[in-house]
This record gives C-alpha cells, sequence and structure tokens, in this order.
C-alpha cells in the first residue's frame, strides 16, 4: 500500500488503443454511433470516434486503485467530462491528496489528454485509509 499523507502525488499515464471504444461497447452495451463509427463522429463534429467518458473515468479509478492497493478502499469518485477522447490518445492522470480526516482520503486529480486538454474537470475521489 503506498503511504497516504497530505501533500502525497502520484501519476499514471494510460493510452486509449484504436480499439478500446469497441471493447467498452460490448461491454457496457452503449453502442451509440459517435463511440463506434467514425464517419459518424466525423459528421457530428468529433473528428472522429470517441472514447466513452465512463471508460476515461475508469482508467482515473483502476490509476487509483492501483495506487492504493486494494480496489476495496475506493468509496468516491466524481468527475464532469469536458472534452473527448479520441483513439490513440494518452490520458495523463495526476492526483495529490488534499485531505484526510475521518479514516478517509480526499485526492484532486487533474486528467488530461498528451496535448494538456483538461478531458476531465473537477474530479475528485475518495479513498478508505
Amino acid at each position: 500500500m503506498a503511504k497516504i499523507e497530505l501533500g502525497t502525488t502520484f501519476t499514471a499515464q494510460e493510452h486509449v488503443d484504436k480499439y478500446r471504444a469497441i471493447y467498452y461497447a460490448g461491454a457496457s452495451g452503449d453502442f451509440n454511433p459517435i463511440h463506434i463509427d467514425p464517419d459518424f463522429g466525423k459528421m457530428v463534429g468529433l473528428g472522429g470516434v470517441i472514447l466513452h467518458g465512463l471508460c476515461a473515468l475508469g482508467f482515473v479509478a483502476k490509476t487509483i486503485t492501483d495506487w492504493v492497493g486494494d480496489p476495496g478502499k475506493l468509496k468516491k469518485l466524481k468527475c464532469r467530462f469536458a472534452s473527448p477522447v479520441h483513439l490513440e490518445d494518452t490520458i495523463n492522470i495526476r492526483g495529490e491528496v488534499v485531505e484526510i480526516s475521518g479514516g478517509r482520503a480526499k485526492i484532486a486529480l487533474q486528467v488530461t489528454n498528451q496535448n494538456g486538454i483538461e478531458v476531465e474537470k473537477n474530479v475528485e475521489a475518495e479513498i478508505e485509509l
């Protein structure tokens, strides 16, 4: 388990491979054309297929649980989806422990793509200590 104290930071990267949206569509049942049809994604102004927001948030959850060492310790996770994540993007995740109280730690996270654009905003997590 990671040493968790006020100000502790951690980082991770996740690469979105060209099949990730298809995998997630199959797992979630969300076959919205913006996630699986490149021509449709272009037609509606997204520049092609975009990743499901919850899949991108799943990368954040994985980063936290890998850092903590126990998936059961993640108690809360929230965000606002801000910008589309495209296939072949790299998601950069940076977390910082900003509060410790009552046996839990609150973590503020920054989630950006390879160009520094925030793809999720107001990202907060809470873990059990």
